[in-house]
């Protein structure tokens, strides 16, 4: 009885409590909201995270069902290294998300804006040139954000990827690496931007239309120079010799009518003993690419210095922690029938259709890898990216958008691309990318069964389980962070569909 007499008391506050919040102006509203909304999706990714954390701290034998995948050795090692690193991403996240809200609270993007307004001022530009101070703001940003987050790159590089036998390269070589990821952010962000915002200056009442078809165009260009321009300024690319894993791979290809042209194999043992392969191109123009810690014949790290050689370089430290590494030959094939498969289902085109991470967040910050940023732009070209454009259309004329963010007098058009791309479209987004993760999972299981029918389920199989090795992923899950994140199906669920074909 006592509960229900203090139900209409709980009423009451419930009521005062949404009068007080209809009485703020809107643009405190949107800006409450946009604060809530991200510490919710940060407090949800913390628990997400603690759960699996507990996985990794209590899982400390090797599961019944692992015994014949994984030694004793081999999954500490990876329990280790993965528990580390959730660490890790637990910290560097509090603190992105914390010098997140400290910016936007403290009205950091308004500062940064008049900044940029006084600097373009100085150097005779303006307030009527608009582009000039967009681009001048965004090279601030980009370089806060490099300097910011230097420490947590450090730290991951060379204490947590050094620590578990991952990390082969020099400071000299990672600081060079960074200026040049910025460099080459900077040529490609800035003329793309800068297109972008005349278009949308000049485009009139369909401006979104030409925005859209711009996107398009911009991200089929870089998709297209990716590999053959960009990819070479880091990493060094090889033709794959002539030999027997050549000529197999090119008779698989010709057996599906995949477009093969070239088959590269990169260096990445420069880098990382992580090892990864994909495939690229347009039309008839397709090529491979295989990380040389791939094939277990050519990466650097299976191979002892020759006589005279100390082992190590001015860019690259060889390590012998992970030695024999890589697949054989046939599990190559697996694993490229595997990810051919991706193309014969066209899952690829459905991706690009329905789009990978539509209404991309528009970063303002160095992205860690350059590929990065291509993905983010090639997101822009998706068909959802066309209602995200005619969404913005709709509201970039609402003043209280602007204002909820310190811009009282001005409507910066970047501006407003920032606001309702990275924070009034987050809540979309959040939905839309666990949709797709749990299409992605499904691309992997036809992508597996078409390996299998080609004959590969076998070595596929035994390559899962070496790549898994090799990169000390675990795996045991939590069920609802696996569900959430994982784009890939855990390890045991792959292995298991795969199962009756290969004991067949």
């Amino acid at each position: 009885r006592g509960a229900v007499m203090a139900l209409p008391g709980e009423l009451r506050a419930e009521e005062v409590r949404a009068e007080l919040w209809a009485e703020l102006p809107a643009d405190k509203r949107i800006f409450c909201s946009v604060l809530l909304f991200s510490w919710a999706v940060y407090l949800w990714e913390a628990f997400l995270a603690h759960r699996q954390r507990r996985v990794y701290r209590t899982t400390t034998h090797v599961p019944q069902e692992l015994g014949q995948i994984m030694d004793s050795e081999t999954f500490e090692k990876s329990r280790l290294y993965q528990l580390d690193k959730s660490t890790f991403s637990f910290w560097s996240g509090l603190y992105s998300e914390v010098e997140g809200t400290m910016i936007l609270v403290c009205g950091g993007i308004p500062f940064l804006w008049n900044l940029s307004g006084r600097i373009s001022g100085r150097a005779g530009f303006g307030p009527e040139y608009e582009i000039i101070q967009s681009l001048v703001f965004l090279l601030l940003a980009t370089l806060f954000s490099a300097v910011t987050g230097l420490p947590w790159s450090l730290y991951n590089t060379f204490v947590i990827e050094e620590k578990h036998g991952f990390n082969q390269q020099t400071l000299g070589f990672f600081l060079k690496d960074a200026i040049k990821k910025f460099i080459v952010t900077q040529c490609i962000l800035l003329p793309v931007t800068s297109l972008l915002l005349y278009i949308i200056k000049i485009g009139g009442d369909y401006f979104f239309i030409y925005a859209w078809l711009f996107t398009l165009v911009v991200s089929l260009v870089l998709v297209t120079i990716y590999a053959d321009y960009i990819a070479p300024l880091f990493d060094k690319f090889v033709p794959l010799p002539e030999g027997e894993l050549k000529q197999q791979i090119e008779t698989m290809a010709k057996s599906i009518d995949f477009p093969l042209t070239k088959v590269y194999v990169v260096e990445g043992s420069k880098r990382s003993s992580h090892s990864n392969a994909y495939f690229y191109g347009f039309f008839k123009n397709k090529r491979i690419v295989l990380f040389d810690t791939l094939l277990e014949d050519y990466s650097a790290l299976n191979k002892e210095p020759a006589e005279g050689e100390d082992g190590e370089n001015e860019e690259t430290k060889s390590k012998t922690k992970n030695k024999k590494q890589g697949c054989k030959n046939e599990e190559v094939l697996a694993v490229l029938g595997h990810e051919l498969g991706h193309w014969k289902l066209g899952h690829t085109i459905k991706n690009i259709i329905i789009s990978q991470v539509s209404c991309d967040k528009l970063q303002v910050s160095l992205l860690h890898d350059v590929f990065v940023l291509i993905s983010n732009v090639v997101s822009l070209l998706q068909m959802n990216s066309f209602l995200c454009f005619f969404l913005f259309a709709v509201l970039i004329g609402r003043k209280e958008l602007f204002a909820a963010f310190g811009f009282y007098d001005t409507q910066p058009t970047l501006i407003g691309l920032m606001i309702i791309f990275q924070f009034i479209f987050s809540p979309y987004n959040e939905v839309l990318s666990f949709c797709l993760t749990v299409l992605s999972r499904r691309f992997e299981f036809q992508a597996d069964a078409f390996a299998k029918e080609l004959g590969k389920a076998k070595d596929l199989y035994s390559a899962l389980i070496k790549l898994n090795k090799d990169n000390l992923g675990f795996p045991v899950s939590d069920w609802i962070f696996s569900m959430w994140h994982y784009s890939h199906p855990p390890l045991l669920e792959r292995l298991q569909a795969l199962k009756d074909a290969k004991q067949e």
